[in-house]
């Protein structure tokens, strides 16, 4: 695989392998230098929904403010396609086997460590907005331009037309919003821990001030996909909230609509 100069200056002489890929040009490489030193290289579509260029600005403006998320080495655009390079973080993915084989154990390190999120930095100092205004107009945007259909849903929402979707979006929207500084895809494969404390955050493309029910709703939702049924009350429990039906039905629509 041939990297953008910019990129490859950075990483000459880094063994490459690639970890994942998550759609059509895009793709993500874990880097290893000679002396054991890791690096993460993502590659997207300049167009897609959530681009690298904008998880950059975030995830820049995260470390800054002292969230714990990557150090971002470089980043660049080249022809239709956005780069960006990082530093790993320590601790292991919240998908690791043996974290997963432990559900009682981590489910609760996920819901603290979303909580430490939400009460480091507050609201007013982050540039990103994402109230429900704006999530809203960005799942119009994309109905408007053909990028939502049913198998894009999930299945509790694979019955809704993308039309549909957004009128019951309309119906569920809540009249109040509590305002955090939002992960924005708060699922496992997106935390690290070390020795039992959730440690780091990564895929920051979604970051932004919203109510924190956007990360609940989707967070809950994760450890259901990742864990299996019968975790969710534990997670919100262990974060110290009170379950919101309405707000979680609302939540998971809206990431439907505009992840």
């Amino acid at each position: 695989m041939r990297f953008p100069a910019q990129i490859d200056s950075c990483i000459a002489g880094w063994a490459c392998a690639l970890a994942w890929e998550s759609g059509p040009g895009s793709s993500t490489w874990k880097l290893t230098s000679a002396d054991g030193q890791h690096r993460y290289l993502k590659t997207r579509p300049a167009d897609a929904a959530v681009t690298l260029g904008g998880e950059t600005a975030r995830m820049r403006w995260a470390r800054a403010a002292g969230l714990p998320v990557p150090d971002v080495v470089t980043a660049c655009r080249l022809g239709s396609a956005d780069w960006l390079l990082t530093e790993a973080l320590p601790g292991r993915s919240a998908v690791d086997p043996a974290l997963k084989y432990e559900p009682e154990t981590l489910v609760p390190i996920l819901a603290r460590g979303l909580r430490q999120f939400h009460d480091l930095v507050p609201a007013p100092q982050c540039p990103f907005p994402f109230r429900i205004d704006d999530a809203i107009a960005r799942g119009r945007g994309r109905v408007r331009a053909g990028l939502i259909s049913a198998p894009d849903m999930h299945p509790e929402h694979a019955h809704l037309s993308p039309e549909a979707a957004l009128a019951e979006l309309e119906r569920l929207r809540p009249r109040t919003e509590d305002l955090v500084v939002c992960h924005g895809d708060y699922c496992l494969p997106n935390v690290l821990i070390t020795d039992g404390v959730a440690t780091g955050f990564v895929d920051l493309g979604e970051l932004g001030v919203a109510d924190r029910w956007w990360d609940l709703a989707v967070g809950s939702w994760s450890v259901t996909w990742n864990l299996g049924p019968g975790w969710e009350d534990l997670f919100l429990s262990s974060y110290g909230v009170t379950r919101d039906d309405h707000r979680v039905a609302f939540y998971r629509l809206l990431y439907d609509l505009t992840s």
